[in-house]
C-alpha cells in the first residue's frame, strides 16, 4: 500500500529532513514506487507538487527535499499503485475548494469500486482515493453548513471515515488549511517535538538533524505517518479507528 506523512506545527516549520526519509522509501528502501505528491499551506494557499515517477529517483522530489519550504500544515504521500495507473492524475495528495479554502486529502487503504455520491466534486483520475475524496466534499456541501463548529465538523468526518473503512481499508490525512484530521483504520503514527529539542536519525538514510540548531524554545511540531520515519525516537502509535484533530502542533480533538 502507500505512505503518509503530515506535518502539524506552531510556527511555519520545513519539512526537508522528515521528506528526505519519506521518499527513500519511493523505489529504494520501499516498494512505493509509483509516484509521489506533497502540498504545503502557505496562509490560504497551497505549494503543491506531483510526480508519477520514484520518489527516490525523482528530479523534483530532490528539489523539494533541498528547498525548505516553511508551512504550518503539510500532506505528503508515496504511492504504491493497487487502483488505477500510474499517471499523474492519480497521484495524491488531491486538493478541491469548497467553502472558500483548498481542502487537501491522502489516503492509505484500498476500497474497491468505491462510487461517490452525486454532486459538485467529480473525480479526474481513477482512484478510490480520489472518489472517496469527492464522496466526502460532495456529503459535507450536501449535509453541512458553511461555518459549522468544529465539534460538529469533525463528528461528521469521523462519520464517514468509519463507513469508509467499514468497506475496505482507510487511512487518511485532511485539511484546510486550518487544522489536519487524521484517521487510522490500520496503521499510523505520531510523533511531537517541542523544548528540549535534540538530534534524530532517519531510519531510511543516514542523515541526522540536531533540532536544537533550527528551532526556538516555542516551537511545537508534529508528524503523522503510516511508519515512524526515525529510528532513536518514540513514536505514538494510533489505534485502530482512532482519529485525532491537530491544530498548531497540538491534539485538540480525538476519539
Amino acid at each position: 500500500m502507500c505512505e503518509l506523512l503530515g506535518m502539524s506545527a506552531n510556527t511555519p516549520t520545513d519539512l526537508c529532513f522528515s521528506f528526505t526519509g519519506l521518499t527513500q522509501r519511493g523505489g529504494k528502501t520501499g516498494p512505493h514506487s509509483d509516484g509521489w505528491g506533497v502540498a504545503f499551506y502557505d496562509g490560504r494557499g497551497v505549494r503543491l507538487f506531483h510526480d508519477p515517477q520514484p520518489s527516490a529517483t525523482s528530479p523534483v522530489a530532490r528539489l523539494v527535499q533541498d528547498y525548505p519550504i516553511k508551512s504550518e500544515i503539510a500532506i505528503c504521500h508515496i504511492r504504491q499503485a493497487n487502483v488505477g495507473a500510474v499517471t499523474l492524475a492519480n497521484t495524491h495528495p488531491f486538493v478541491r475548494e469548497l467553502w472558500g479554502r483548498y481542502w487537501v486529502f491522502a489516503h492509505n487503504g484500498q476500497v474497491h469500486s468505491f462510487q461517490p455520491c452525486s454532486g459538485l466534486f467529480e473525480p479526474v483520475g481513477s482512484t478510490d482515493s480520489e472518489a472517496l475524496f469527492c464522496d466526502l466534499l460532495n456529503e459535507l456541501q450536501a449535509n453541512l453548513m458553511r461555518d459549522v463548529p468544529i465539534s460538529e465538523l469533525t463528528a461528521f468526518l469521523e462519520q464517514k471515515a468509519r463507513s469508509y473503512a467499514e468497506q475496505g481499508v482507510f487511512n487518511c490525512l485532511l485539511s484546510n488549511g486550518e487544522w489536519l484530521f487524521t484517521y487510522c483504520a490500520t496503521k499510523l503514527a505520531s510523533i511531537t517535538r517541542r523544548a528540549p529539542f535534540g538530534a534524530a536519525q532517519l531510519k531510511d538514510t543516514e542523515m541526522i538533524v540536531d533540532f536544537r540548531a533550527v528551532t526556538t524554545p516555542n516551537d511545537v511540531v508534529s508528524l503523522i505517518a503510516t511508519e515512524p520515519l526515525t529510528s532513536d525516537e518514540t513514536w505514538d502509535v494510533y489505534q485502530p479507528g482512532e482519529w485525532r484533530l491537530w491544530q498548531r502542533g497540538e491534539v485538540v480533538a480525538r476519539s
